[in-house]
């Protein structure tokens, strides 16, 4: 996948293409089904564009209404990869972009830079300064300059009778259900970042883990312990290793005092992944965060865990 993150990266003559906007937060299936929509409108040879931001455009506009973000921008572009889009713009959302006139917005990207052919978006789509693009602007647009506007409705999770969106992600994630989110997601939830040191405790006590620098990508799950993965993404292939996912502040010790996400790669005490970027993804709760009544008390715990994870992963 080509990644431009200015117009005026995108070569001359590029197009036609189909292009999607949206935030993109997670990549959900409702993000993907408009995705397939718009792989569907090229199959005869158009390109597939994705035009997102990297990051939420309220953290400019609103941050005291700014949710936390489902992914980063790292997972963003990844995930749109692997979901079959060949080029992304990923616009930076500061002030300058946030004062475009929507017009122009659609003539320097939509038909200058891209040569849109066909524009999907969501009924709720908003663009340009004040927010006064909506679709039905875009339509007027596209009648001047030779694209169609599909505006995209709602998907509908089955199970729930309720519109998937990045919200409701947020919601099961917060609440340790990682099963519902991966429902949503269409995937497992995952947070990716650099192996860093840590205290070396699980060391000491038989149980090595991976710890991820503070500043990951991605919606940390619950305090709790989690069955999952750890994928090694640095190198030239992707490397799973079955863990037990750690997530808190290690109560029993007390002494950390950020919530940290450590994972412990069942079977392995010599593997080094210092300095390596990897993604943590988090297939199903185990257990809830717990304060132990000492160190035997807590291996105990942890030998179970352990099993109960290769259970659930096997």
């Amino acid at each position: 996948m080509i990644v431009f993150r200015d117009p005026a990266e995108i070569p001359a003559g590029f197009g036609p293409s189909v292009v999607a906007i949206g935030k993109f937060d997670g990549v959900h299936t409702g993000h993907r089904a408009v995705i397939d929509r718009a792989r569907v409108d090229a199959s005869d040879g158009a390109e597939v564009v994705a035009v997102t931001f990297d990051r939420n455009p309220l953290s400019v506009l609103r941050p005291d209404r700014c949710p936390p973000d489902v992914i980063g921008p790292h997972q963003k572009l990844d995930l749109l990869e692997r979901a079959g889009v060949d080029a992304t713009l990923l616009l930076t959302f500061d002030d300058a972009l946030a004062s475009i006139p929507a017009e122009e917005f659609v003539r320097g990207i939509l038909v200058d830079a891209l040569n849109a052919r066909t524009v999907l978006v969501g009924r709720d789509f908003r663009f340009g300064a004040a927010g006064v693009g909506d679709p039905a602007l875009l339509e007027r647009m596209g009648a001047e300059h030779g694209f169609r506007v599909d505006v995209v409705d709602d998907v509908r999770a089955v199970h729930a009778d309720r519109r998937v969106s990045s919200t409701w992600i947020r919601e099961a994630l917060s609440a340790g259900d990682v099963t519902t989110a991966a429902r949503l997601l269409g995937r497992a939830p995952s947070v990716w970042g650099e192996v860093v040191h840590g205290l070396k405790r699980g060391r000491e006590l038989g149980y090595p883990t991976a710890n991820l620098s503070h500043d990951l990508e991605g919606f940390v799950p619950a305090d709790g312990v989690y069955a999952g993965w750890l994928v090694d993404v640095d190198g030239t292939r992707r490397i799973s290793y079955p863990a037990a996912i750690s997530v808190g502040t290690n109560p029993t010790f007390d002494d950390v005092h950020s919530r940290q996400v450590e994972a412990y790669v069942l079977d392995e005490t010599d593997l080094d992944l210092y300095g390596h970027h990897v993604e943590v993804r988090f297939v199903e709760r185990v257990r809830g965060m717990t304060a132990f009544d000492g160190i035997d008390a807590l291996l105990v715990q942890m030998a179970d865990d352990v099993e109960r994870t290769r259970a659930i992963l096997r």
